[in-house]
C-alpha cells in the first residue's frame, strides 16, 4: 500500500524524527512511503517523491522538515478538495499521514468526512492542540526560551533595567508560562489573560521601589491589551496577513516595553525571540516523543484507524478522534497560571 506523508503549518523541531520513524515502521507492513512536498499543497499540485532509507537517514537530529511545509488549506483553494482526491486516486494512495497543528489537522478532519483515509500526528510548539497532553516541538521551544531568559537576567541586573522577552504563542500562553516559571520571570503575560498596562506598570514600579533593581517580563506574541477597564482589548499585529490569511502578529513586546518605560521611568528594553524558538535541533524529549508518534501513526494506518490522531495521555501513546483534537484550543488553565503568579514580584 502507498502511504502519503505531509508536514503542514509552521516548521517545528522533531518533524524529521516523525518522518524517519514512519518510514522505518512502514517496513514491517510493506508500505511504500510517499513524501508530499509543502504540506497540503503537495497533494493539491501532485508534487511528491518517494522516501527511501537514504533520504531518511541522518535526519533524526535535524530541525525543519525534509518535506517542506506551507499553511495552504485545501478548503481555501479553488477545487482544492477535488484536486487532493484526484491525486490520491491517480497514485492509488491508500492513506495519508498528516503531521501538523490546528490548521493542518483541522483540514485533515474535514478531509476524512469527504472520504480521505487520514491519520494525524500532533505538531506545534504552542502546545495548543486538544486531545493530547503534549505536542512535540513544545519542549524544545520552552528550552530555548528559558535559556534566553536566563541570559537576559544577567544583563538586566547589570544595567538595572526592565527587559521584555517576547515569545511565540498566538492564541495560548504555554511557552510563556513554562519558560517564565523556569526562567524566574517577574511578570508573565499570556493571551488567556488580557493585560491591564496600568496595573502591570504599578507592579513593576513597586518592585523597584522595594529595592529590586531589575525585572524580567515574558510576553506571548498573542497577548491582548486592555488599556482601561472600559476600553475593548485588542491584538497587536504587524498589519499584514500570513499564508493562511490570518493577521501576522508582531509588536506586543515593543508596545509593552514602551508603556513600562513611559509609566515608570525605568529604562526598558525588548528582546523578540521569534523563529529562533522553532528552529534548530530538537531536544531529546521531542526526538523520543516524535519517534513514538511516527511509529504509532504507521501502526494506526495498518489497523485502519482513520480519522484519528496519535496522542500522548500520561506516558502512553493512544489514538483520539481528529474532531476531538481540533474542536477547541487547549489553553493554559487558570489554576496552572496561578502557580506562575505566586512568583510575580
Amino acid at each position: 500500500m502507498k502511504v502519503a506523508v505531509l508536514t503542514g503549518g509552521g516548521d517545528c523541531p522533531g518533524l524529521n524524527a516523525v518522518i524517519r520513524a514512519i518510514f522505518r515502521r512502514a517496513g514491517r507492513y510493506g508500505f511504500e512511503i510517499m513524501g508530499m512536498r509543502n504540506g497540503w499543497r503537495g497533494l493539491i499540485e501532485d508534487d511528491h517523491f518517494r522516501l527511501t532509507r537514504e533520504s531518511t537517514s541522518g535526519i533524526l537530529h535535524r530541525g525543519g522538515t525534509i518535506l517542506g511545509t506551507s499553511r495552504v488549506n485545501p478548503f481555501k483553494v479553488e477545487r482544492g478538495l477535488e484536486k487532493v482526491l484526484k491525486t490520491v486516486e491517480r497514485h492509488n494512495i491508500g492513506a495519508v499521514i498528516a503531521i501538523g497543528g490546528e490548521g493542518t489537522l483541522g483540514a485533515a478532519a474535514r478531509m476524512f468526512e469527504h472520504g480521505l483515509k487520514v491519520v494525524g500526528v500532533p505538531k506545534t510548539i504552542d502546545n495548543d492542540l486538544g486531545g493530547t497532553d503534549v505536542t512535540f516541538g513544545f519542549d524544545t521551544a520552552v528550552g530555548i526560551a528559558t535559556e534566553a531568559i536566563d541570559r537576559l537576567h544577567s544583563t538586566a541586573e547589570a544595567h538595572s533595567r526592565v527587559i521584555v522577552c517576547e515569545v511565540m504563542g498566538r492564541h495560548v500562553g504555554w511557552i510563556a508560562t513554562y519558560a517564565g516559571i523556569a526562567g524566574g520571570a517577574d511578570v508573565i503575560l499570556v493571551p488567556e489573560h488580557p493585560v491591564d498596562l496600568s496595573e502591570m506598570a504599578q507592579h513593576i514600579k513597586r518592585r523597584h521601589m522595594s529595592g529590586r533593581t531589575f525585572s524580567i517580563v515574558v510576553v506571548a506574541e498573542g497577548t491582548k491589551i486592555k488599556r482601561s477597564p472600559d476600553e475593548i482589548e485588542h491584538l497587536v499585529t504587524s498589519g499584514k496577513l500570513d499564508e493562511a490569511g490570518r493577521p501576522r502578529l508582531g509588536g506586543i513586546g515593543q508596545l509593552v516595553a514602551e508603556e513600562i518605560e513611559r509609566r515608570t521611568g525605568i529604562e526598558t528594553r525588548v528582546s523578540v525571540l521569534g523563529h529562533i524558538q522553532r528552529g534548530g535541533t530538537p531536544s531529546a524529549f521531542d526526538r523520543v516523543l516524535a519517534t513514538r508518534y511516527g511509529v504509532y501513526a504507521c501502526d494506526m494506518v495498518a489497523r485502519g484507524e482513520f480519522g484519528k490522531m496519535a496522542a500522548l495521555k500520561g506516558t502512553q501513546i493512544c489514538s483520539v478522534d481528529l474532531s476531538e483534537a481540533t474542536r477547541e484550543l487547549k489553553r493554559v488553565p487558570d489554576d496552572f497560571f496561578e502557580v506562575a503568579q505566586v512568583f510575580f514580584g
